[in-house]
């Protein structure tokens, strides 16, 4: 996990969470309850979110998730470090703490519609092979890193290393950090949780350095 300050106000405390690494709830959660936020914005369209409000926060029993080949590789990676759950636990605690103290939990990520037509825009036909042989890559062998956190940055890193990914990567991060400085226009004090590998070029969207100063 790691946090930062977003300059200026209203004060936003910015958190990038490893995606489905459990064991790391528990600092998210942490970190929220000593920045007190009157709001939160989460990394998931509108869809994911309420996918996540229906059946997982709260259930007394697990739903089914289906993965793609892709989401297998990726978690199964991820489990030398811990235990990994999905949907991503990060989410699901975070929204559990936010029902539990009635502040408004808002999705900043473009819609599954928006998030493909920016996909289409960038994505071509070389570039969609070359992601794929990414894919087999990765799934053959998945990066070495000597944590999650590094873990997450690399496979992304891998995967989204072509220009068409990079530029896809950045019109959807760019949405996320203006949708998340919205939600900021109408409270004094926002979270705001994306997962690990788009902390970056969120943070730098809202205004802040990656290396800023923890809250």
């Amino acid at each position: 996990m790691i946090a930062t300050g977003i300059p200026g106000r209203p004060e936003i405390l910015l958190i990038g969470a490893v995606r489905g690494y459990a064991p790391e709830v528990p600092d998210v959660l942490a970190a929220l309850e000593r920045f007190r936020p009157e709001a939160i914005g989460v990394g998931l369209s509108e869809e994911e979110l309420q996918g996540l409000v229906e059946y997982f926060a709260g259930a007394d029993a697990e739903e089914v998730v289906p993965l793609t080949q892709l989401e297998r590789q990726e978690v199964t990676g991820l489990t030398r470090y811990g235990e990994v759950r999905v949907p991503s636990p990060a989410y699901i605690g975070i929204l559990e703490w936010a029902q539990a103290r009635k502040i408004p939990v808002a999705p900043l990520d473009a819609s599954d519609i928006g998030a493909a037509d920016m996909f289409t825009r960038h994505i071509g036909y070389i570039e969609l092979v070359r992601r794929t042989l990414r894919e087999h890559r990765l799934g053959r062998a998945p990066p070495p890193a000597d944590g999650p956190d590094e873990y997450a940055l690399a496979w992304d890193r891998t995967l989204s290393s072509g220009r068409g990914s990079r530029a896809f990567l950045a019109e959807r991060d760019t949405f996320l950090a203006a949708s998340a400085l919205e939600l900021a226009a109408t409270h004094e004090r926002v979270g705001v949780v994306v997962d690990r590998e788009r902390f970056a070029l969120v943070a730098r969207g809202m205004g802040a350095d990656e290396a800023g100063p923890p809250r």
